[in-house]
């Protein structure tokens, strides 16, 4: 049984589009996200996501993924994002050590 999510992808030309968010968000990549409603999360990419087959409310099934981040300021603290909800990513630098 697959999995929901809130909006699913069918459109060749959109699920390419969010195929190429991928791979500017490897493992430990610190990002900030700005996201479709204009929020900002700032965190570290915790395990780089994939395009997946889920199913909508309505029992369509399509493309979507989620990507999980460690935040920024409180690591202990998580954000999950739907992929299609990102509207830019800007990496920032690795923590100097």
């Amino acid at each position: 049984m697959s999995r929901t999510a809130p909006r699913i992808h069918l459109d060749p030309a959109r699920i390419a589009a969010l195929e190429a968010l991928l791979p500017q968000l490897n493992d430990g990549t610190r990002v900030e996200l700005t996201l479709s409603d204009g929020r900002r999360v700032l965190g570290t990419v915790a395990v780089r996501p994939t395009l997946q087959q889920y199913r909508d409310a309505g029992g369509d099934e399509g493309s979507n993924g989620q990507l999980r981040l460690d935040d920024l300021d409180t690591p202990v603290q998580q954000h999950v994002v739907w992929l299609d909800e990102i509207a830019a990513i800007r990496t920032l630098p690795p923590i100097a050590g």
